[in-house]
């Protein structure tokens, strides 16, 4: 039996989680011994992961979490002030050469000093919440595997993605996989390197599994009888839910008869509330909040809304796919391999006004409302077979 550890932050509820997830109940449990390594245990998926998953935990990440999170130099001044002299000083000094160097390596190698390799050895390791550069650095140098995986799900160019810790380190790694075969060109461009280490690994999308989960809860429970809109996505800035409060003030100015519903949680939460009060639009824009089980409202919309500023493949959108309420989605890295524009959808632009615009042509034009809805009923999304490519890099 093949031993494989994926390793990644924790279990919050977000994309990246939820394709872990369904990728490790798509794995083969007969055939793979399969742990998951979390720097910490947290999060609201932490009880989906699967019974046959042995988990465990960076046991010294909390004595070392201000390093990775608080800023070096500002840290170092706290241990000094503390009187933690020697601390303080190889704090500095390892952050200053890692930024002279461009490359953290040396401070990672600092902060985990006193912290031993683990003691098994895997067939494959993956660091699967990427790109994170301190888990790129512990998966290379603190796991035993004969193979080793960098994960990356999000868009390098619109993130802090350092060039430099990426030319030195991902080329130590067997395989880089990447969500989408726009980002996977994007990383080539940046790195040509790497190109023959990189591969596209859709995110895995089981509209079986996800339509039987939209049969076990109810979904919106208001007797709001117009058009519910839905946006599903971590409440922040890069995944564009304050586009969607303007748009939707925008629609009811024009005698619309609809309500937008939007889950998730996340840091913009108080703003995005404090949007909504401003504009009068507390019975109209409605704040869910997360929700484990989305696809009963999923299913029951009658618009989604995908509105991101950047994504690597969203995985949301994918599973909006698996229903047959027409869909808007803004012109992320990845959202083309997903929707047909005017055929299972419409992509626009990443702004108010084009949300707006695409919105209000499929509540005006029926016949490419009902023409998407068919053509979204007959499309087969299925991206189980992406498992395979796990097999490939073992076996070579």
């Amino acid at each position: 039996m093949k031993k494989i550890l994926f390793m990644c932050i924790n279990m919050n509820i977000g994309g990246t989680e939820k394709a872990l997830l369904t990728m490790l109940n798509e794995i083969d449990s007969s055939r793979y011994d399969i742990t998951l390594l979390m720097l910490e245990e947290y999060g609201g998926f932490l009880n989906e992961i699967p019974s046959f998953v042995k988990v465990k935990y960076v046991n010294e990440y909390k004595a070392i979490k201000p390093f990775i999170n608080e800023p070096p130099m500002l840290l170092a001044k706290k241990l000094i002030k503390d009187k933690k002299y020697l601390t303080g000083v190889m704090t500095s000094l390892s952050y200053i050469i890692s930024k002279i160097s461009n490359n953290m390596s040396y401070y990672y190698r600092y902060i985990l000093r006193n912290i031993n390799s683990l003691e098994e050895n895997y067939d494959l390791a993956v660091a699967y919440a990427g790109p994170m550069d301190f888990i790129t650095y512990f998966v290379l140098n603190k796991i035993k595997a004969k193979k080793k995986v960098q994960w990356i799900h999000f868009d390098i160019t619109k993130i802090g993605f350092n060039k430099k810790f990426a030319e030195k380190n991902y080329k130590k790694f067997n395989k880089i996989f990447i969500v989408s075969e726009e980002g996977k060109e994007k990383l080539i461009n940046l790195i040509p390197a790497l190109n023959n280490k990189v591969e596209a690994f859709f995110n895995i999308i089981s509209c079986e599994l996800i339509e039987n989960m939209s049969k076990n809860e109810k979904g919106f429970d208001d007797l709001f009888n117009g058009i519910k809109i839905l946006t599903v996505g971590r409440l922040s800035k890069e995944k564009g839910q304050d586009l969607t409060i303007n748009t939707l003030a925008r629609l009811k100015k024009d005698g619309y008869n609809v309500k937008w519903y939007c889950i998730g949680d996340g840091p913009e939460k108080y703003n995005y509330k404090q949007r909504i009060r401003n504009l009068n639009l507390e019975n109209d824009y409605i704040l869910l909040g997360g929700k484990l089980n989305p696809y009963p409202f999923m299913k029951e919309c009658h618009i989604y809304v995908q509105p991101s500023r950047h994504e690597g493949y969203c995985i949301t959108l994918g599973e909006a796919r698996c229903f047959d309420n027409p869909i808007v989605t803004t012109n992320f890295t990845g959202a083309n391999e997903q929707i047909k524009d005017k055929v299972t959808g419409l992509i626009c632009d990443i702004s108010e006004d084009e949300i707006y615009k695409s919105v209000k042509r499929l509540l005006d034009d029926k016949d490419l409302y009902n023409n998407i809805k068919i053509n979204l009923s007959k499309e087969i999304v299925d991206s189980t077979n992406e498992i395979n490519k796990l097999d490939k890099v073992l076996s070579s």
